[in-house]
């Protein structure tokens, strides 16, 4: 396997581990704020250079130079391929913007320190190949909201109950994989609870109850750091795409679909910001699991795309809302605000980034949208719509939203709401990427491409190697370049 020319991956996630340790001693909030900004910005050079050095070896995949924890715990544990080359440089730059979105209202109720904390587990798990280590930190990555809400003094019963059987499934369907390595049973079971465990994570109905009470009862920066990664959807990627047979992953590609339009029609009638989010984060992670169950070069090549403008995209929404909050708390969505003279950049970064989250043309979300639209009507022709549905509901909660808070009857305020300078660096940053990515989009859809045929390619292998009935020609044929 190549190698890095420099230790970029375990730099990367160093960083922000002596970055909580070193925040946690500062008890200025502010002073603990700038700490974290420079931290995390180290964090998202170190992750870019990896990606650079990773996209001129022309590689498939590649661990770092100097690879010390593989000296100490093995082979295997770190390594970069073409799937996470761009999700950790993503990672890092959720927790940035996000802390640098932090206004000083917020800064005393929420922890930098847990934060560097999550993003050094985060990069780890984007960049661990070693099954029984991802399955450690996937696990590890749920303690730090939990800690959150016992500071806070909130109930964590629903949020513990969820999360300990995802640790139990995660941890037997993996246990069963390695037991019983050889037998297509034994495939079958495992596929089976990993699966049971990715779509919990991730929130898929009749298994999502967890995630709006964490929307209600942590701060709203850490359940945007805890969600928005789709880390639900890398495990998939990594513990069942590869073992998976086809009619499995369609079956769950079905159930992720109706969760997508549930949560879709959902954001339209909530009557508070906070939870419109968060349904409106279920439906487009849904749709990013329908792309990736599909288990076609098409279908994962539009997934993949929508992953990283889902990123990007609903991060920036989720923190508009956060920044609304901050200046007058929590925000209903049963009245009109008219809040658009006092903050109209927000107003338009918030219009911005929801379009794009359900893929307006000339932005980040447009041109995969259109591939997983196209992936899902090749395989399943009837109800590939849904997809077409779940957007078009999301895209009337979107603008039902906009209208409440940014429009209608006045309300003056004795002091300034306008966004301040960090906010606005945040969301410059962000507003650059989401044109930017819809302007100039086949960069990142040849790679994205590339990764999903390669992805598919080693999925059909090990299939073929236990059941050969499981492959379909459709899987075999490559997808047009034009």
């Amino acid at each position: 396997m190549p190698e890095l020319h420099f230790p970029w991956i375990e730099l990367a996630s160093l960083l922000p581990l002596v970055g909580a340790i070193v925040v946690h001693f500062i008890k200025d909030s502010e002073r603990a704020r700038l700490y974290a900004i420079g931290f995390c910005l180290l964090a998202l050079v170190s992750t870019v250079g990896e990606w650079i050095d990773f996209v001129s070896l022309g590689e498939f995949e590649a661990h770092d130079h100097w690879d010390f924890v593989a000296q100490v715990l093995g082979p295997g544990i770190f390594v970069v391929d073409e799937l996470s080359a761009p999700l950790v440089p993503l990672g890092a730059l959720i927790h940035l913007v996000t802390i640098m979105a932090t206004v000083r209202t917020k800064a005393d109720r929420f922890s930098f320190s847990l934060a560097l904390l999550s993003e050094a587990i985060l990069l780890a798990t984007l960049s661990c190949r070693e099954s029984w280590a991802l399955v450690g930190l996937l696990i590890a990555a749920t303690i730090g909201p939990w800690v959150e809400m016992r500071r806070r003094q909130r109930c964590t019963r629903v949020y513990v109950l969820h999360m300990t059987v995802f640790a139990c499934l995660i941890i037997a369907g993996w246990a069963c994989r390695t037991a019983l390595e050889d037998s297509a049973g034994a495939l079958l079971v495992a596929g089976g609870l990993l699966t049971a465990a990715a779509l919990l994570r991730s929130g898929v109905a009749p298994m999502h109850c967890w995630m709006t009470d964490l929307f209600e009862k942590a701060t709203f920066g850490t359940a945007i750091l805890f969600v928005t990664p789709l880390t639900g959807a890398y495990a998939i990627m990594r513990l069942v795409l590869p073992i998976a047979p086809n009619w499995a992953l369609q079956s769950i590609a079905i159930v992720s679909l109706i969760t997508a339009v549930y949560a879709a029609g959902m954001a339209v009638v909530q009557r508070e910001s906070r939870r419109c989010f968060c349904y409106l984060f279920l439906s487009n992670a849904s749709l990013v699991l329908v792309g990736l169950e599909m288990a076609t070069p098409i279908g994962l090549t539009g997934a993949l795309c929508v992953w990283l403008s889902v990123g990007i995209a609903l991060t920036g929404f989720g923190l508009t809302i956060r920044g609304v909050e901050a200046r007058i708390g929590r925000v209903s969505l049963d009245d009109y605000h008219g809040l658009y003279e006092q903050m109209p950049m927000l107003a338009g970064f918030f219009l911005l980034t929801g379009l794009a989250s359900i893929g307006f043309p000339a932005t980040i979300g447009f041109v995969g949208l259109e591939l997983l639209v196209e992936g899902v009507v090749d395989v399943y022709p009837i109800i590939g719509s849904a997809v077409v549905v779940a957007a078009a509901l999301n895209g009337i909660a979107i603008m039902l939203a906009y209208f409440r808070i940014f429009t209608g009857k006045r309300h003056p305020s004795p002091v300034s709401l306008r966004i301040s300078r960090a906010e606005r660096m945040a969301v410059l940053i962000l507003s650059f990427l989401i044109l930017g990515g819809g302007i100039f989009p086949q960069p990142g859809v040849e790679s994205r491409h590339h990764a999903a045929v390669e992805l598919n390619k080693k999925r059909l292998r090990t299939i073929s190697s236990t059941d050969n009935t499981a492959i379909s020609p459709r899987d075999e044929e490559p997808i047009d370049d034009d």
